[in-house]
């Protein structure tokens, strides 16, 4: 096993190294602890902690033909504090974390436990039966973004941990009636600063969070509950702490060689040398780990961008052998992720944090794409905010950015985000973007929203957000709470939890998220009056009308063509007093009526709300016979 183990990890094969490296039982003599790290390029490595008095009775660890470096001991324990010793190249010794640790001291300290993987009696099999069976891309994905540290502090003032989280943010996601609930990054760091992206153990669930395990009961509380589970990796650059991974044995280990590809100056981190193959199979290793160890149902991999173009940073580049600035190490990481990923995994959500259109992201392998399931539609979210944010007399002139995603909606499989990224430095809270007043703000936020559940894509919402809370988000502060005291930010709540749920239970807006089978445009070119209106379609051809007036304008008598005559419902509107609007009852029943509008024989007339979203359900097809019937009940009657 040893011996596989070691050429597979060589051969970049190996896909579960934690079960060989970091610290292990002997099976046969449970008191004794093998301790293995690879250290290629180092004189020499020791390991020291609690069970040594550190340095002082520090352990010698010897080196095999792959350069990992081992130990067996009697002296440790299990709970002890460890590092490695590392004599690098000229004598020069460092203390450096353990990679693949699966848990890390309290910060500062960076020191591992001595902790071995427990075997654990999941009782989530029903969701991982629904999930395999299901899938999720005919399915609603409705995703809450959290920041696990700054979403609730406990009654001390302290973050809670995921102890707490199980009983506190479980309910919540219910009540809030999300599908999929989606962490900022769980793995060891250094610095809360960094949100969890400037990463040092790949393996180690970060201490200030609780325990494995409570990561793991928390994970299947959430199935129980019908929610999934993503968590945000990074395997694209990592911290240059000198106590992490950076330059391990004193060379270049787990990073470029070339000084330039090392260094991520943008972000002060260092890059991945995703093109050798000890990395790749420790890169893959931990996505299969925290999927197959925590049960989670996504990956959220973060800046796809810098590990698919030399030229992203802000850095000197090189141009690769064929002259162009793709980063072919990294295009060809990210395909045998996801391949490996999804040939073990089908049923695992793949997310990519992409911002360009130059490489197909979620196109298949055969169709030389990367073969992800989402990834982030950026270009929405830019356009649509900085609609959203104008006023309202200029929109006029500004339509195509409402429209433009039409264009391209499906060229891959997107998820629509309103994410961190939007509510930090500057750029003020979503609230806080909108046009107006305080009342116009709520208004725009209610039409915002609906428009990105209607609008093709899978969605996702950082957390604050739902209530409209008005400060921008910190990660050293829990969520303003106290908003919700006000009666305008409660109702926010309650129409946002409304929404998720009307999204869950229309098929018309999930069920054909990737072609144009599931959309039809009514009219996208009404720039004067600023209103938009399509069609979203299910596999039966039921129909949702979605009109969306983005002026504080209320339009009596407003006429749109539909193809098919009948009796329309209003099944959702946006300015509802119990949302914080000022209708008391929204628009009646209401029948077409025939004539030529557009390539439309048929029109539908109502009261559209200012600043609103008005949604339209087919009641009832009338069709010539019917409506010769219903003609006749109406002289009957009279």
């Amino acid at each position: 096993m040893n011996e596989e183990s070691l050429y597979t990890f060589g051969t970049g094969e190996n896909f579960h190294i934690q079960e060989y490296f970091g610290v292990h039982q002997d099976e046969e003599n449970p008191d004794y602890y093998y301790f293995r790290v690879w250290a290629p390029n180092a004189e020499q490595v020791w390991v020291i902690g609690d069970f040594t008095n550190w340095r002082e009775n520090a352990l010698a660890m010897t080196k095999n033909e792959a350069g990992v470096w081992e130990v067996r001991t009697d002296l440790a324990k299990a709970g002890q504090l460890y590092k490695y010793l590392v004599q690098r190249q000229g004598g020069q010794q460092a203390e450096k974390i353990d990679p693949v640790s699966i848990y890390m001291e309290k910060r500062p300290g960076t020191s591992a436990v001595v902790k071995t993987l427990s075997d654990r009696k999941w009782t989530d099999g029903l969701w991982m039966g629904r999930r395999k069976r299901l899938g999720f891309k005919e399915r609603p994905v409705s995703i809450y973004e959290v920041h696990a540290g700054s979403w609730k502090n406990d009654e001390s003032g302290k973050p809670m941990t995921f102890s707490q989280l199980k009983d506190e943010l479980v309910p919540y996601l219910v009540k809030m009636n999300y599908t999929h609930v989606e962490f900022m990054p769980l793995m060891a760091h250094p610095l809360d600063m960094s949100w969890g992206y400037q990463l040092m153990g790949y393996f180690a669930f970060e201490h200030t969070y609780g325990t494995p395990e409570e990561f793991q009961d928390f994970v299947e509380v959430c199935h129980k509950n019908n929610i999934g589970v993503i968590v945000d990796w990074v395997p694209g650059h990592f911290t240059q702490n000198d106590d992490a991974l950076a330059y391990f044995d004193g060379t270049a280990t787990y990073e470029y060689q070339d000084s330039d590809r090392a260094h991520n100056y943008r972000w002060g981190a260092l890059n991945f040398d995703l093109g050798k193959n000890q990395v790749q199979s420790f890169l893959i290793s931990s996505a299969l780990f925290w999927i197959e160890y925590y049960h989670i149902d996504g990956i959220r991999v973060d800046a796809v961008s810098n590990m698919l173009y030399r030229d992203y940073d802000e850095g000197p580049w090189t141009p690769n052998v064929f002259g162009g600035n793709r980063n072919l190490e990294g295009y060809n990481f990210l395909r045998r992720l996801n391949g490996i990923i999804k040939y073990r995994h089908p049923d695992v959500m793949m997310i990519a944090e992409e911002s360009t259109a130059a490489t197909p992201i979620t196109k298949s392998l055969e169709e030389d794409g990367l073969g992800f399931d989402y990834k982030w539609n950026m270009g929405w979210m830019n356009d649509i905010l900085r609609y959203y944010e104008e006023d309202p007399y200029y929109r006029k002139y500004d339509f195509n950015l409402v429209t433009f995603s039409f264009m391209y909606c499906f060229n891959e499989n997107f998820i629509l985000p309103f994410s961190h990224d939007e509510v930090v430095h500057g750029k003020k809270s979503m609230m806080h973007k909108m046009w107006g007043d305080r009342y116009n703000q709520f208004a725009g936020l209610r039409n915002l929203y609906t428009y990105q559940v209607c609008h093709p894509g899978k969605k996702l919402l950082f957390m604050g957000s739902e209530f409209g809370q008005f400060l921008e988000w910190k990660y050293n502060h829990e969520l303003e709470w106290g908003n919700l005291e006000d009666k305008l930010n409660l109702k926010m709540q309650g129409f946002t939890s409304h929404l998720n749920q009307f999204y869950k239970e229309h098929k018309a807006l999930w069920q054909i998220d990737d072609s144009y089978d599931g959309i039809e445009i009514i009219d996208a070119d009404n720039k004067d009056e600023s209103v938009l209106s399509f069609i979203r379609k299910d596999k039966k051809g039921n129909l949702l009308v979605c009109v969306f007036n983005t002026t504080p304008v209320e339009r009596r008598q407003f006429t749109i063509g539909l193809p098919i005559a009948g009796l329309y419902e209003e099944v959702l509107n946006t300015e509802m007093s119990e949302f914080g609007g000022t209708w008391k009852e929204g628009n009646p029943v209401t029948k077409t009526k025939a004539g030529l509008w557009k390539d439309y024989q048929q029109t539908l007339t109502f009261t559209l709300p200012a600043l609103g979203a008005s949604i339209w359900r087919l009641k009832r097809r009338l069709g010539k016979r019917k409506e010769k019937d219903e003609k006749n009940a109406e002289r009957n009657e009279l």
